[in-house]
C-alpha cells in the first residue's frame, strides 16, 4: 500500500522512493515504506492549508471534534493488542511496554476530548459597564507535527490529539527508523472519519522531507521531539517565517539518593528509570546521584541485578528489556562506554553484548553500570540514548543539589529521602521541568511535560499542552458607541 496520507487519500510519492524498516530483534525487515521528498511535503502542507481556509473544520463545534477524538480513541481500544504488537516489532521494546503505550495514547486522546469540551474563554472587566471584553481562543493553523524514533505511538498522541481538539490541521513526520504505528494510527483516524485534508501524514528522512516541512511558509506551528542538533536546526530554520515552534529536545536527568531510604527500593526503581526500553527515553534517569554512606552498597546492589536482566525478543512473556533500535544506536553505546573507560570510570556491570546466540542477530547490548564517575566525564553530560548507568557521590545536600544541575538540559530528576522537608527543598531546587520524590518516571495526561535549559520550550500535556497549539483573541465590544471627541471639529 501507498504510505502517504494527504488530502484524504493514500498516495505514492511523486519521485518513487522507498526505505526498508527493520525489526531490532533480528534485523528482518518488517517493511518497505515509502520515503516521501520536498514536493510531497509542499501537498502535504497545501491540503492541510486547504483545509483549514476553506473548510469547516476550524469552526467546527466543539463537541464535534471532541467526538473524533473520542472515536479515535475507541479504535485504539479495538485495536490495542495488533498496535501494542507492531509497536514491539518496530522499536524492539517489550510487549508489556508497548500495550502500556497504547493505553497512555487512548488516556490522552480521552483526556483533550474532556478538556476541549470545558473551555469557555473568559471576560475581562474594563471598568465601563458599556463594554463587553472577552477573551477567546483560537486553533493556530497548520501545525507540523516531527516525532522521535523511541515511542513513535505515544510521542504523536501527545501533539495530534490536542491539535485536533483545538481545531488546527496537521502535517505528520514520523522517524523513518520507527514509523510503523503512526500510519496504523493515521489510518484509524481516517477510519473515525477526520475530514479531508485535516490530518496529513508524509513518511521519509528529516534532511529532505522534514525540512522542507519546517521551511515552508504555509505552516504556522512546528512541534518537534528529538535530538538537541535537529532541534536547533528546526529553530533557525522556522525563524525565517516567525513560525510557533515547541521543541523537546531531550535529557541528562539525574536521580539523587539520599541514605535515609530503602535501598531496595531505590536500586529496583533506579533500574527502571534507566533501561526501560534499553535507556531510550528521553527522561531515563541515567544519572544516578548517591548520598556517599550508602554509594557502595547501592552499586553493588546495582550490578548484581544489572546482570540478571533477561535480554530477549519483546514479544516473548519473559525479556525484561529488549535490543536497541539499529546498529548505529548500538554502536553510539558501545563508544560512550569505551570512553566513560578511558577517562577513569570504573565498569560495575554490562558493558559487552551478549553472548546469547539468539540475540546474536540483533541489536543487543547488556544494561551497564559505571562507578566511580564524576560531573565532567562525557558519559555523565550527554544524553547517551542507551542502556548506561551512571553513579556518582555526594556529601551534603547542596552538592546533591549542585550535582543535579550541572548539566545543560532539564527535562526531569527524581529525589529519594524519608524528609519531607529535604525532599520538597531538593525538588524546588532542581531545575526540571518533572520532578519525582521518591518515585520516577509515572506521567499523566493532566500534567505538563517539558524542560528547562537546553531540554526545550513549551509544553506537552495538560492544560498548556492545548495552548499551545491556540492563538488567544481578545474581542472588545463598545455596546455604546460615541464620538470619541479627541480632536476638534
Amino acid at each position: 500500500m501507498a504510505h502517504l496520507f494527504i488530502d484524504g487519500q493514500w498516495v505514492s510519492p511523486q519521485v518513487p522512493a522507498s526505505a526498508e524498516v527493520l525489526n531490532p530483534f533480528d534485523a528482518s525487515v518488517l517493511a518497505a515504506v515509502d520515503e516521501a521528498g520536498p514536493a510531497d511535503a509542499a501537498r502535504a502542507v497545501a491540503a492541510a492549508r486547504a483545509a483549514f481556509d476553506s473548510s469547516p473544520w476550524p469552526a467546527t463545534p466543539v463537541r464535534e471534534r471532541t467526538a473524533l477524538l473520542d472515536r479515535i480513541a475507541g479504535l485504539l481500544v479495538r485495536d490495542r493488542a495488533e498496535i501494542a504488537r507492531l509497536e514491539t516489532l518496530d522499536t524492539g521494546k517489550t510487549l508489556t511496554e508497548s500495550l502500556q503505550d497504547v493505553d497512555d495514547v487512548v488516556a490522552v486522546f480521552r483526556y483533550y476530548a474532556d478538556l476541549a469540551g470545558q473551555q469557555a474563554g473568559r471576560l475581562v472587566d474594563t471598568g465601563n459597564p458599556a463594554v463587553v471584553s472577552r477573551i477567546v481562543t483560537e486553533p493556530v493553523g497548520v501545525c507540523v507535527l516531527i516525532t522521535p524514533w523511541n515511542y513513535p505511538l505515544l510521542q504523536i498522541s501527545w501533539k495530534l490529539a490536542p491539535a485536533l481538539a483545538a481545531g488546527n490541521t496537521v502535517v505528520i513526520k514520523p522517524s523513518e527508523v520507527t514509523p510503523m504505528t503512526t500510519i496504523r494510527l493515521v489510518e484509524l483516524a481516517a477510519e473515525a472519519g477526520v475530514p479531508r485534508g485535516v490530518v496529513n501524514l508524509v513518511t521519509g528522512s528529516g534532511r529532505t522531507v522534514g525540512a522542507a516541512l519546517v521551511e515552508d511558509p504555509l505552516v504556522d506551528l512546528v512541534s518537534f521531539t528529538g535530538g538537541l542538533d535537529t532541534g536547533r536546526s528546526i529553530l533557525r530554520a522556522a525563524a525565517a517565517t516567525v513560525k510557533k515552534v515547541a521543541v523537546e529536545l531531550g535529557g541528562k536527568n539525574p536521580n539523587i539518593v539520599f541514605a535515609d531510604t530503602d535501598l531496595e527500593t531505590v536500586v529496583d526503581n533506579a533500574l527502571t528509570a534507566v533501561f526501560l526500553h534499553s535507556g531510550q527515553v528521553c527522561s531515563a534517569g541515567a544519572r544516578l546521584i548517591v548520598e556517599d554512606p550508602v554509594h557502595d552498597a547501592v552499586v553493588d546492589l546495582l550490578a548484581q541485578r544489572a546482570e540478571r536482566i533477561v535480554l530477549g525478543n519483546g514479544l516473548q512473556p519473559g525479556t525484561e528489556s529488549g535490543p536497541l533500535v539499529s546498529a548505529a544506536q548500538r554502536e553510539r553505546t558501545e563508544r560512550y562506554v569505551a570512553g566513560a573507560l578511558a577517562e577513569g570510570a570504573r565498569l560495575a556491570a554490562g558493558g559487552r553484548r551478549p553472548g546469547d546466540p539468539e540475540l546474536k542477530a540483533g541489536f543487543f547490548y547488556r544494561p551497564t553500570v559505571l562507578a566511580d564517575c564524576t560531573a565532567a566525564m562525557t558519559v555523565v553530560r550527554e544524553e547517551t540514548f542507551g542502556p548506561i548507568l551512571t553513579v556518582e557521590r555526594f556529601t551534603t545536600e547542596a552538592e546533591a543539589v549542585a550535582l543535579g544541575n550541572d548539566t545543560d538540559f532539564g527535562l526531569a530528576g527524581a529525589v529519594w529521602t524519608g524528609d519531607t522537608a529535604r525532599a520538597e527543598r531538593v525538588a524546588r531546587a532542581l531545575r526540571a521541568g518533572t520532578v519525582w520524590i521518591n518515585d520516577f518516571g509515572p506521567y499523566v495526561p493532566q500534567a505538563e511535560w517539558g524542560g528547562f535549559k537546553r531540554s526545550g520550550n513549551g509544553r506537552e500535556l495538560g492544560p498548556t499542552g492545548l495552548a499551545e497549539y491556540q492563538e488567544i483573541k481578545h474581542i472588545w465590544q463598545n455596546t455604546a458607541p460615541a464620538p470619541a471627541g479627541w480632536f476638534a471639529r
